[in-house]
Parts: structure tokens; sequence; C-alpha cells
């Protein structure tokens, strides 16, 4: 009977999914009734050193001191206003000069585990966050005509992990692939097209056809020939709008979107919008005129141009100036033109909320004038302001520290990468599968899925894993290593929990056979179910911290850490036992287990696998 108290009482208790902001509403509203001026202190709940707890509220010390009280006085004062739910919930402690600690009770793990105990409860709880809210999210965007390289790898896998963790936190995603597709170039891809065309190469390989069409169109127009004079009359007859121009550019940007679109399979994007830079071609005049008559673009060697002169590096009197072009001497646009028009067109089409840019650090200058100029703006108009992110990553470098490139010195196409990401990744699996009992292996086919499962699925964690603001050397060894925080680790991990699940004929994973037996689960007890469950009531907690950041890094450290609380739990306890209550809450640690790191991995855009 005493084990059975424990379940009735999570039956009743209801445990938020984000429990570090249901601590800090609590201590708001203790502080207010405990006579603490509301609007100067901050709770600053965080997750704690398991050593000390689940979470600490730090912010009763920098509030005692500037308010000349004593912070371990006024910390009791609000451990004593706490409501009784969260008493029960959590044991609570002071620590040093006044750090309040919250330990959950092992009922209160056993209640967020029931709670949250499929993918949709999970981004139920998580929706909270960003509901009603809509973000533009601007990614990948490679110029058309041209073949994506590795260099167009970060954009897209980082941006499409932010764009999955903010609609799993609620928000409204519109994915724009901001696309290259006007300027310059095209007078020349079309000089070339005309003398130099393969039709049976652009049926075959279109976007390899019209790459080699554009370098002989520039090689032959040097400045100052008339074969240039002649490129610029047909990038004049595109502008105009001259059919046969418009016709063949439209052509242009459908074999380009489509060979991209090869790509983006493989690494599972898929975009809402391809609005490139030649859908804002009409729309630059109002940006031109609004911002001339409210006075925030002046005139200058007959440049339309922004100086921010409350920026030490853009002012005009800087040592270097740098004003923002918003149109250039000749009259034509550029890229802050079209920039400014797409903001404002994200605005009022789309109703943004929020707005993300994702590209390298060196277009850092770029942007922050542009958002910049957007806020002045905006603020002239009375046009409403998004939130807007500039997200920057560094560069992909070779294991010599040098840009990652082709043994004779070209840049590195990013199929022939994917690709052979697969075909080492099949190497690897075709020597395992060798290892295993002939009645076990697996089928030449299933091999090849486990690969491109595994091989895309390391390039994109490899990526994903490291900060993004820092440059990261790119290991094929480290990449496809099956130990370590890497894509193949964190695939195994869920395949073996899978495995589990198979042996025991426990049933599917969210079935309700498995239902069934997870409601006769007692709260945790031996110190690594105890581990593993606090672990994974900390989901919430990393995926705030991956999305308000816009930094999934924060994610792949978390689930790096709940396999290895997992592989921990595994190796200490028996999951198929006697007991009826034991085995239940032991399996339902492992379906939880399964859950997070799959839901996880999906965050990140990766595909994972129930056999490898």
């Amino acid at each position: 009977m005493p084990r059975r108290a424990p379940g009735r009482l999570c039956e009743r208790m209801h445990v938020p999914f984000n429990l570090a902001a249901h601590i800090d509403a609590a201590l708001k509203s203790a502080a207010t009734a405990t006579g603490f001026d509301a609007a100067a202190f901050s709770p600053d709940v965080r997750a704690a050193d398991p050593r000390h707890g689940d979470y600490q509220a730090n912010g009763v010390l920098a509030y005692a001191k500037r308010e000349k009280q004593n912070p371990r006085a006024a910390a009791e004062k609000l451990l004593a206003a706490l409501p009784d739910s969260l008493r029960e919930q959590f044991d609570t402690a002071i620590a040093g000069p006044g750090f309040i600690n919250f330990t959950l009770k092992p009922a209160a793990l056993l209640a967020w585990l029931q709670a949250y105990r499929d993918a949709s409860a999970l981004s139920a709880g998580a929706a909270t966050t960003y509901a009603g809210q809509t973000w533009v999210v601007d990614y990948s965007s490679p110029n058309t005509a041209k073949q994506m390289h590795v260099g167009h790898l970060r954009s897209a896998v980082i941006g499409e992990a932010i764009c999955r963790l903010l609609a799993f936190s609620g928000a409204k995603v519109i994915r724009d692939n901001h696309l290259g597709d006007w300027g310059t170039q095209f007078g020349k891809l079309i000089y070339g097209y005309k003398r130099w065309v393969d039709h049976e190469a652009l049926k075959r390989e279109p976007i390899e056809e019209l790459e080699r069409l554009y370098k002989l169109g520039n090689d032959a127009t040097p400045e100052g020939s008339p074969e240039l004079d002649e490129a610029r009359r047909e990038l004049v007859k595109l502008q105009s709008g001259d059919p046969e121009s418009v016709a063949l550019w439209q052509k242009f940007s459908d074999v380009s979107l489509a060979a991209f679109q090869q790509i983006y399979d493989r690494l599972g994007i898929r975009f809402d919008y391809n609005l490139g830079e030649s859908f804002y071609n009409d729309k630059v005049e109002r940006v031109y005129r609004e911002l001339t008559e409210t006075g925030i673009a002046e005139t200058s060697n007959d440049a339309l141009v922004v100086f921010h002169d409350e920026h030490p590096r853009f002012k005009r009197d800087a040592e270097r100036p740098n004003p923002f072009m918003v149109r250039k001497a000749d009259g034509a646009s550029g890229y802050a033109s079209t920039d400014l028009a797409t903001a404002l067109y994200r605005v009022e089409h789309f109703n943004a909320h929020g707005i993300v840019i994702v590209t390298d650090f060196r277009q850092s200058d770029h942007f922050e004038q542009l958002f910049l100029t957007v806020k002045k703006w905006f603020a002239k108009k009375g046009y409403r302001l998004p939130e807007l992110h500039h997200v920057t990553f560094g560069a992909v470098t070779g294991e010599d520290g040098k840009a990652l490139k082709t043994r004779d010195g070209g840049t590195i196409k990013l199929k022939a990468l994917l690709d052979e990401a697969e075909e080492r990744a099949l190497a690897v699996v075709t020597a395992k599968n060798a290892e295993r009992p002939e009645a076990e292996r697996f089928s030449e086919n299933e091999c090849r899925d486990i690969a491109r499962a595994v091989g895309i699925g390391a390039v994109q964690y490899a990526d994903l894993s490291q900060n993004r603001s820092s440059n990261y050397v790119f290991s094929w060894d480290k990449m496809l290593a099956l130990e370590g925080n890497t894509a193949p680790y964190l695939l195994y991990a869920v395949a073996r929990v899978h495995s589990i699940f198979r042996r025991g004929q426990l049933g599917i994973p969210g079935s309700d056979t498995l239902a069934d037996l997870e409601k006769n689960a007692t709260p945790p007890e031996t110190p690594t179910e105890l581990s593993l469950a606090r672990k994974l009531v900390h989901f919430s907690d990393a995926l705030a911290l991956a999305t308000s950041n816009l930094r999934p890094h924060f994610l792949c450290l978390y689930l790096y850490e709940l396999a290895g609380e997992f592989s921990a739990f595994y190796a200490a306890e028996k999951v198929i036992v006697d007991d009826v209550a034991t085995r239940a809450r032991r399996v339902l640690l492992c379906a939880r287990t399964l859950l997070t790191l799959e839901t996880g991995l999906n965050l990140l855009g990766l595909r994972t696998l129930q056999r490898m």
C-alpha cells in the first residue's frame, strides 16, 4: 500500500512543461505578497548544478543588496510565501547568502513523465512560448545558375533547425529562400547562353551547364571590351522586360530551383517561399521615396545613402566612413535596396513578429546597418517593428585550418559532399553488418537506407553541435564516429532503445498497450533512475535555451548528455523484471528517453532509425 500512495499523488499533481518558468512565476507572486518591489525583483531561475538540485533562483541576492536587505532573510520570506502546490513538487533549500535551490520530488518527476508522454504533449507544453506569433526565417539563399557549395551548408542546416525550434515552441514559421536571382551576372549568362549552350547537357546536368555558360560569358567579357558592352545590353533588355530575355531568366530560375530542391530533399528542407531579389525589384522606389521624405537618407556623391552618426564605425566622420548605400550613383539598386523592401514586405504581407536572417559573419556590417535603418524608418512612418535577428556563423575549415577545398583547390560542391557522406557511412554500415549473425543482417537496400540517414545526419549534426559563432573543423573520422557527441552515437542510442521494446515485446512506444503498463509506474527510486528522470525533465530548459538564443548547439549538448545518462541507467538497471511497478517505471524511463531523443533529433532536422 505505501508504494501506491505516490502514484495517487502523481495523478492529481499538475506539473507544467517548463518548470523554470513555473518557479519564476511562483517567486514573483510570492515577492508581491511579501512586500518586495515587484518591478525591481527578477528571480533569475535557471537549471542548477545537479549536486545542488534541479533549479536555482539567483535573483534574491542582487535584489537584497540593492534594497539593503539581508539576502538570506529575504529568501526565507519568499519561501514561506510559496504556494502549497509548489511545495508538493519541490524540496527547497537556501544556500550560501541567499540562493534558493529547488529539487523535484520523485512523485513530481513521475507526474511530469506521465504528463508529457508523446510528441504532441511535448509540443503543446512548449507552444505557449511563441503562441500567436509569426516568424519569417530567411536562410540558405544561394545564387541561381550556380551550384550550391559547402559554404551554403551552414545557413541551410542552422536555418532549418531554427525553423523547427520556433515552430515547436508555438510560432507560425514562414521559411523564405531569399535567392540571389537578379543583377549584372545575368547579362553575362545570357551572353554565354546564346553563344555556347549545349542543349543536351542542359537537359542532363542543367545547373552544371548554366555554371559553365556563366564562366564562359564572364571570361569573354573583360572590362572595357565590346563584348562586355554587349553583355550589358543583354542585362538592360532583361531589366526592361524584353520577353525573350525574361523567358531565359525564368528558365534559369526554374532549372536552378529544381537542382537546389534535390539538395534540400536530402537535408529534409522545404521552403514556403522562394522570394529572391527579383521579387523586390518593383518595390524599391517606395523605399527611396520614404527614406528621403523622412530625412533618413541623403544624397552623397550622387548615391542615396544613410549615415548612422550614432555608430562609431558608420558615422560620416569615422576614420573609414561606410554609409549604407540605398541607391547607387548610377541609379541602380543593390542589396541594401532590396533588403529594405524585403523587411517592409515581411511585416506588411506576412505580419511578421520576428525576422531571422541566417548568413555567415562576413555580412555582419551590412545587416547591422540594415537593422539600424529599418528601426529609424519604421519609427518615422509608424510601422510596427518586429524582432530582428541576424544569425551569423563561422567558417568550415579543413583539418589544416584552411578553407575546405577539393584536392585541385576548387570549391567543394554540396552535392558531392553529401554523396561522399553517404558512401563513407555505407562503408562503416557494411563492415558492421558483416559482424552481425547472418539471420540478423540487413539487406543491401537496408544498409543504404541506414547509410543515408547516418551520413547526412553526421554532416548536419557536426555543424549544429558547434557554437554557430565559431569556425569548425570538418573531419570525416570525428563526425562518423560511434562515440562522442556525434550523430551516429545518438542515432545508435535511439536504435538501442527501440531494440529494448522489440526484445521485451513491450509494444510500440506511444501505443495504448504501453500506456496501460506505464500507469503502474511508481516514482523513480535508484540513483540512476532519478538521474535519468531529472535529465528528461530538463528537456524544456534545453529547448528554451536553444530557441531563445537561436543556437541549436544547446539542444545538441543536452541530447548527448541524455544519451549518456541513459547508458548509465541501462548499465545499472535491468528493465524487464518480474516486479510490475519496477518494470513499469523503467519501461517508462526508456519510453521517455526514446521520445525525447527522437523529438530532439527531429528538431535538429535529422532522421532517426529503429534499427542500426
